[in-house]
């Protein structure tokens, strides 16, 4: 079975782009364009392997999702991907409960790599 990936990413071009990517990869993506949305789409039992997560979002910002999710103590695996790249910035999103921390702009092939990994140490795809 595919695992499941959402994509919470509000710039058009770079989710078409990683949607594509993903796809090919094999994957089932669905997409959140804001921070509402990604909140409505990772209520409890949303069944997402992985969730890439950009910070820099319309209506509610990616550390409050990511607080939020945490919080009701989902541990789905979380991709942060954001121009935000300060260390002060990867520190506070590993802080708060990421998994993994990429800045823009990023390599696909790492991306991948490190989704793979993600998947992997969760038990979320067979090796």
């Amino acid at each position: 079975m595919s695992p499941r990936i959402l994509l919470v990413e509000d710039t058009p071009d770079i989710a078409l782009w990683l949607g594509t990517a993903l796809r090919q990869g094999g994957m089932a993506v669905e997409f959140a364009t804001d921070g509402h949305a990604a909140e409505r789409c990772l209520q409890p039992g949303h069944g997402f392997d992985a969730v890439l997560l950009d910070l820099q979002l319309p209506g509610q910002d990616g550390l409050s999702v990511l607080q939020a999710l945490r919080a009701r103590g989902d541990a789905v695996p979380v991709l942060v991907l954001t121009a935000r790249a300060s260390v002060p910035d990867r520190v506070l999103g590993l802080n708060m409960g990421a998994d993994d921390y990429l800045p823009k702009p990023f390599d696909l092939s790492e991306l991948e790599a490190r989704l793979q990994v993600l998947l992997r140490r969760h038990g979320r795809v067979k090796s």
